[in-house]
């Protein structure tokens, strides 16, 4: 194949969803879908941060029934703290960033799009902000409760090992996909959308 052969495989690819919008229809949506979207991130903010400060006191009682012997459990408590920091930070800078009544829709637009691509990164980095530390609290607390079970019980067993780690994979893999859906089906077609809204408002009339 040519360079001419892969330009015409190219251009036949079908534009994003977002870019078939139209145009009256986004003007008139604008408002509500930009308060909708931005409920949408405090909801998921603020639920993941209660979900994190559940799983610090749950860690943190099993710490205290343990003893000692659950020392290990410091470091998970610490890895869900990390992850919480990532909600604060959000929340913080979603504040630092609103913009005032008397801004002008193309101010809006474009304040939009920045939030939507940052949003896009975030979530593409999933895996080393959220599902890896995530993922390493559980491996900890996993071996905390594997260390305390007696001699001759089936945990012990090396298949009980492999049980919980396919476990934690398949868990992991499971929000890797939810969140590259969420991208590809949410988050991509907004801006999209938000890109040729953006287009009209800079075209002289």
């Amino acid at each position: 194949m040519n360079w001419n052969d892969y330009e015409a495989i190219w251009k036949r690819q079908p534009l994003p969803r977002g870019t078939q919008a139209d145009l009256t229809n986004l003007k008139q949506t604008f408002e509500t879908k930009r308060r909708k979207m931005a409920a949408a991130f405090l909801v998921r903010d603020w639920t993941e941060l209660l979900a994190c400060g559940f799983m610090v006191i749950v860690y943190g009682k099993f710490w205290q029934k343990v003893g000692s012997a659950g020392w290990p459990m410091g470091f998970a408590i610490l890895m869900i703290l990390l992850v919480a920091t990532v909600f604060i930070r959000e929340r913080l800078r979603s504040r630092r960033n609103r913009l005032g009544a008397d801004a002008t829709v193309l101010a809006k637009v474009e304040a939009d799009l920045a939030e939507l691509r940052h949003q896009r990164q975030l979530i593409l980095r999933v895996w080393a902000w959220y599902i890896t530390p995530c993922a390493v609290a559980m491996l900890i607390h996993g071996s905390v409760i594997l260390r305390r079970v007696r001699p001759g019980d089936p945990l012990r067993e090396p298949v009980s090992f492999v049980v919980i780690g396919l476990c934690i994979v398949l868990l992991c893999w499971i929000v890797w996909v939810i969140n590259r859906r969420a991208v590809r089906t949410r988050i991509e077609p907004r801006l999209a959308e938000l890109e040729k809204l953006r287009h009209d408002l800079l075209s002289p009339e």
